[in-house]
């Protein structure tokens, strides 16, 4: 009788199988299920009203200034805790994964209070003439202190098995470190740049507990999408709230596929060229 290479493979399979079924499609098979209801004419009515699409312009603008701010100092971070070593760097590291413990909602309160006319931070820029609470701009911090620590763990251990013998190389042959950095470290940082970017902007789109209490919350200026369709199911609408949150759904989906098959094309080509 010939032994299997990973023994238990059939119980492991399915037990995994049984999970996902129960923790991810069974509730999004719900949530499509009860968007299906309506009609086409209702659900483009509900999707695509005045306040549903200044809700996705909101977020989706939000979320694209929070991943390009998390993009470059997520890398940089990255970078910095890789390369260097430094009195507090275990606290750092340790600290990136801080808005993976903490609970959004008290996230969103410790921002409101650093960031209010009144707090430490926003006190001083409301000296400037820059309001932070209850504006887009604090959508956009609160998304980016939510979803900083995707980018920051992706490229981390990118940047760890990275070969110094690549760097060296290049160095020897004139480069200058802007050149190594753009034309050698950043090709090979690629596929895990765009996973980050990818997770970090999905996150975004779904945030709830820490935007809603720095937002403000007002129609048409600074609700995002997810709160619109929490405000629609204690309205007891699940139709439209199903509805609305199929929106976030279907972007997110598509931006994972999309990114995913850039992934792909793009490890074919690495792998082509080292051969």
């Amino acid at each position: 009788m010939k032994r299997r290479v990973l023994p238990g493979l059939a119980l492991s399979l399915g037990i995994t199988l049984f999970y996902v079924a129960l923790i991810v499609v069974l509730p999004l098979g719900a949530l499509a299920f009860k968007a299906a209801s309506l009609g086409p004419e209702d659900y483009w009515r509900i999707v695509s009203s005045p306040r549903a699409v200044a809700s996705y312009r909101v977020t989706a603008l939000a979320a694209l200034a929070a991943t390009a701010f998390n993009l470059v100092f997520g890398m940089a971070l990255a970078w910095v805790l890789v390369r260097y070593r430094f009195p507090g760097r275990r606290l750092v590291d340790a600290l990136v994964d801080l808005p993976f413990a903490l609970p959004t909602a008290v996230a969103g309160i410790a921002l409101t209070a650093l960031f209010a006319e009144n707090g430490w931070f926003g006190s001083i820029l409301a000296r400037i003439g820059i309001e932070v609470a209850y504006t887009p701009l604090g959508i956009m911090i609160a998304m980016s202190f939510t979803s900083l620590p995707f980018i920051v763990r992706t490229v981390q251990p990118v940047l760890e098995d990275l070969d110094p013998a690549l760097e060296e190389a290049a160095q020897t042959l004139g480069g200058s470190d802007a050149a190594i950095f753009t034309r050698v470290i950043l090709p090979l940082l690629g596929p895990a740049l765009l996973a980050g970017v990818s997770l970090s902007f999905a996150r975004s789109l779904g945030e709830f507990g820490a935007i809603i209490f720095i937002a403000g919350n007002q129609p048409y200026e600074t609700e995002i999408t997810a709160l619109l369709a929490f405000i629609r199911l204690e309205e007891y609408d699940y139709q439209a709230a199903a509805a609305i949150a199929s929106v976030l759904l279907l972007t997110a989906f598509a931006m994972l596929a999309a990114t995913n098959l850039l992934q792909a094309r793009a490890l074919r080509y690495m792998s082509g060229a080292r051969a």
